[in-house]
């Protein structure tokens, strides 16, 4: 191991136990830290769950998409500076302010304490105030937010709705300019590479691979039986990149053949594209939402559900995959973005969109015993060879040093 470096990592926003923000920064600062670094969490709301002996510093905004109360009026009192101002003033205009806003709260007083750390690692916030820092700064990006954008945008049922989504991603622009100007950035896969290359303009040759992982003790299989005719899904339900209208329909073919139902770790809004579409195929019965999970939680529901399913539109890298493949629990994937690249051959993959396809597939495991036995042993064997938490942090700690011997 190389020296002990003081890092400042940083996260926007980082929900505990759902979105890959809040895993990534929990999971990377504990094995930075069990590898002898210093690591400060700077995040805003909604904020991290920490391991010990790794602190927090709090960068508050007014936390306008909070529930239960989204795109709320703050009083007047809640404003401290120009930047809570500009933070209103964005949402009023439809526009998403946080990447912007948390990095100009970041590079504050990361100015005033720059001599306590060696390097500043943001997590895609990508905002203008990290070229301000006044310390060599890196960033992770997972995958370009330009190609949800996209995806967004290809789903949109009407103008006004296409005029509100131009506005609300308005940020991407600011990030591809800040991506350019950082001294280093690294992502998940060599499909979030390319995608970089191409959206953000940053060259393959400058972006560092470095893929996430799991804990392999937390996420093992169980000893216990497995459901019959369960599927479970981890996703953001109303996002249409995650595929989860597809994976409905899918389940409404199989549901003419068998009892299958579907656990879904996640919350549909009402009204939204998920609610909508389970009251279109009459699945009400069928279909359990469950919100957000801790993961022992998550780790129990894993265990004991007949397959997995990824049912993606696009994917940078997918936690969700090597979750369930960590416990053993065989795996039905679209090959969109980084999938095949992550789950290889220890999953059935089928083209993203093809509800034909993915309803074959899953009844395919669904009715193999055989099969779904050596799917698990496959998938567990990939994750331990590829996919731990401490080859993540090991591996980042070296690009630190690569990037720092350059600053």
């Amino acid at each position: 191991m190389g020296r002990s470096l003081r890092i400042a990592l940083l996260s926007y926003r980082s929900k505990p136990h759902s979105g890959g923000q809040g895993v990534y920064v929990r999971a990377l600062s504990r094995e930075l830290r069990e590898l002898g670094h210093r690591v400060e969490v700077w995040s805003g709301q909604p904020y991290p769950e920490l391991d010990a002996g790794v602190p927090l510093t709090r960068l508050p905004s007014l936390d306008l998409y909070r529930e239960p109360d989204p795109f709320r009026t703050p009083s007047w009192r809640e404003f401290r500076d120009w930047v809570d101002v500009a933070e209103f003033a964005t949402v009023c205009t439809a526009g998403f302010p946080e990447p912007l806003t948390f990095s100009l709260r970041a590079a504050r007083l990361l100015r005033a304490r720059r001599h306590e750390f060696d390097l500043v690692h943001d997590n895609q916030s990508l905002g203008w105030g990290l070229l301000r820092t006044g310390l060599p700064t890196v960033a992770t990006v997972h995958h370009p937010v330009a190609i949800d954008r996209g995806l967004e945008l290809a789903a949109a049922p009407s103008l006004r709705r296409r005029v509100t989504l131009h506005r609300w991603y308005a940020f991407t622009g600011m990030q591809a300019r800040v991506a350019r100007r950082l001294d280093g950035v690294t992502t998940v896969s060599d499909s979030s590479r390319r995608d970089i290359q191409t959206h953000l303009g940053v060259p393959a040759d400058d972006v560092t691979v470095v893929p996430v992982g799991i804990d392999p003790v937390a996420f093992s299989p169980g000893s216990g039986p497995r459901d019959a005719d369960h599927v479970v899904v981890t996703t953001s339900a109303d996002v249409p990149l995650k595929g989860l209208v597809p994976l409905l329909e899918a389940l409404a073919k199989l549901r003419t053949e068998r009892p299958v139902r579907l656990t879904v770790v996640g919350s549909a809004k009402p009204g939204g594209l998920a609610a909508v579409a389970v009251e279109r195929l009459q699945l009400g019965d069928a279909v359990r939402f469950t919100g957000p999970l801790p993961q022992a939680d998550l780790v129990d529901l894993l265990r004991t559900a007949t397959v997995a399913a990824v049912p993606s539109l696009y994917e940078g890298f997918s936690l969700p995959a090597i979750e369930a493949m960590a416990c053993g629990t065989p795996l039905v994937a679209t090959d969109a973005g980084a999938l095949p690249e992550v789950v290889g051959d220890a999953a059935l993959q089928v083209p993203a969109g093809d509800v034909d396809a993915l309803a074959a597939a899953l009844g395919r495991v669904l009715d193999d015993e055989g099969l779904r036995r050596r799917m698990g042993r496959a998938g567990r064997e990939r994750v331990l060879a590829n996919y731990t938490w401490r080859s993540t942090a090991e591996r980042t700690a070296a690009w630190y040093e690569e990037v720092l011997a350059r600053c």
